[in-house]
């Protein structure tokens, strides 16, 4: 057990190490030092960067942290995935930026893969499997898929996990948290978008794309969901072959929803193919608060006959029917041009701050909204651009600090997705005109007797909960306040930086001081004549000079190494 610990511990060093030399070598020194992690850069590296300009730095900084992400692996794509989602935290930019990259990688063996089948269902590859193809169809950072016929003559795809990867990603896990709260305790502007929050959403989201199982419980509840749409094709599990590292489905024989001349040769219609393919996205999000949250093309296709097929489960999204109604809401409001009832819906989806004066807010956000919406006044629907809209709200939100939901955002980013892929097939496409029976469905439902019966039960309740505790809780903060035993918490925001960096001035300082007077001591000693000499220099001046010397060098080398002159 001791020696796991040490190996692991081994390993996160290792790779904490690997990580900060990346991310100095692409421009990002200063944040590398403000987290006081300068220690795991070489020394040299340090001189050689001194006033050298790297070419990186002559682009953007979202650029250098998509080439940083992209050259640590696995993880970092997959943190980069969950940071593109949320535009309000690391700004447009960035999001976009990150969007770029590609959870494409080389392949590993087919022997390897095999080797893993075979431990994970227990049977001979040759006894599940009446052919399999060596030659993997995909291959991405967690998984690859092959293409195989069961021994019943099945058509299927086999998903394989990549041999050692959780390990690199728990120890990628452990790393994330450890710059998570040096940037809670070091950077306190980091402190608005969460970061450790938001390392245990990816820790939370990654561990569930790589338990298959998990995966494949998600492909049913799609396949039931859709067990009564015809136009809309969920592959077929296989639970016998399921398991944490390797899923087997259905085939799916198609083309990717945005292969535009392969539709056409299918002789399909490309608006109802349109059409069929964000009904479908809808009545995820409006009906069932369960949907599909990596809606890129190669997850989508069409199929010959003209339905819409969906592949790769292992991200989704959960809405709750409190935020169904607000993002309904939120999407009448839209279509009818009415930002009072935008601003509204977001003070009562409780995400704006109550230390904040309310009407000012309400009176600066409608501005805001107004500034953006008002040009729309003279378009038409089809003339509006979804995908910039939703952008803008979110831009919007943002500017004033407002964090949304993160669910919110998942659907945000899959309707700006499905609009880019659906704008291709139907250039005339009306996104709008397509989500208004679902919106304007669930907006009716809020008028069911029986919910709305239910939704006062609910609050009589929380009214009777209150009524019994707040005599008591009046009780215990009085019985505190007789008993002088009311404690009041109180945080100070930037005072271990404050003290971390005062503490290193003075040291400095004290540090000059002693260099300082090494050097007057050996002055003085020198013209005095004060013990032994040696070409007439003082023996204990010469020495006192010297030992003054080393510590001016050790002095300047610690002030290069911290990377502020």
């Amino acid at each position: 057990m001791i020696s796991f610990q040490l190996r692991r511990s081994y390993q996160s060093a290792q790779r904490l190490r690997q990580v900060v030399n990346i991310f100095f070598r692409h421009g990002f020194g200063q944040l590398v030092e403000q987290l006081g992690l300068q220690k795991y850069i070489p020394f040299r590296k340090r001189v050689k960067a001194l006033g050298q300009w790297d070419a990186d730095r002559e682009i953007t900084a979202p650029e250098r942290l998509r080439k940083v992400f992209e050259e640590l692996g696995p993880s970092f794509i997959k943190l980069a995935q969950v940071l593109s989602s949320r535009p309000d935290l690391i700004s447009e930019a960035y999001a976009n930026e990150l969007r770029k990259l590609l959870d494409e990688v080389p392949p590993f063996t087919a022997s390897v893969a095999r080797s893993i089948i075979e431990s994970e269902i227990k049977l001979p590859l040759t006894t599940a499997f009446r052919e399999f193809e060596d030659f993997p169809i995909a291959a991405a950072s967690i998984a690859q898929v092959h293409q195989a016929v069961l021994s019943d003559g099945a058509r299927v795809v086999v998903k394989v996990q990549r041999p050692e990867i959780r390990e690199l990603i728990e120890t990628d896990i452990r790393i994330f948290r450890v710059i998570a709260r040096l940037m809670t305790r070091y950077i306190p502007e980091a402190n608005f978008f969460n970061p450790e929050g938001i390392v245990e959403e990816f820790a939370r989201t990654v561990r569930k794309e790589m338990d298959f199982t998990d995966e494949g419980r998600n492909a049913c509840r799609f396949r039931r969901i859709f067990s009564d749409t015809p136009e809309v094709m969920i592959p077929r599990i296989y639970p016998e072959f399921m398991t944490e590292k390797v899923l087997v489905m259905d085939r799916i024989d198609g083309v990717n929803i945005d292969d535009v001349s392969g539709i056409d040769a299918f002789g399909l219609n490309r608006q109802e193919v349109a059409l069929a393919g964000v009904g479908a996205y809808f009545k995820q999000i409006f009906e069932h608060g369960f949907f599909h949250a990596d809606p890129h093309p190669g997850n989508i296709f069409v199929m010959a006959d003209g339905r819409i097929a969906f592949c790769d489960f292992g991200q989704v999204g959960r809405v709750t029917e409190d935020l169904r109604e607000h993002i309904a809401n939120l999407f009448m409001a839209l279509l009818n041009k009415d930002f009072d009832n935008i601003v509204s819906e977001y003070i009562e989806m409780g995400i704006v701050s109550q230390d904040i004066d309310m009407d000012q807010f309400r009176a600066e956000f409608r501005t805001d909204l107004a500034d953006f919406i008002e040009p729309l006044y003279g378009l038409t629907l089809k003339e509006i651009n979804f995908a910039a809209y939703l952008n803008a709200l979110t831009e919007i939100a943002a500017r004033h600090r407002l964090r949304l939901p993160s669910e919110l955002l998942l659907v945000n980013k899959a309707m700006m997705v499905l609009e880019s892929i659906y704008s291709e097939l139907d250039p005339n496409f009306d996104f709008f005109k397509a989500a208004e029976p679902y919106a304007s469905k669930l907006m009716r439902s809020r008028l069911d007797p029986a919910k709305t019966l239910e939704r006062a039960r609910k609050n009589l309740v929380d009214l009777g909960d209150f009524a019994v505790t707040f005599p008591r809780q009046v009780r215990m903060l009085i019985q505190k306040t007789i008993k002088d035993n009311l404690q009041i918490k109180m945080h100070h925001v930037g005072l271990d930086r404050l003290i971390r960096d005062f503490d290193r001035s003075s040291n400095r300082i004290a540090f000059s001081l002693i260099v300082s007077a090494l050097l007057l001591s050996s002055a003085i000693m020198h013209s005095a004549a004060i013990g032994p000499r040696i070409y007439g220099i003082s023996l204990l001046g010469l020495s006192a000079f010297i030992f003054a010397l080393v510590l001016g060098i050790w002095l300047l080398i610690s002030i290069i190494r911290s990377g502020r002159l």
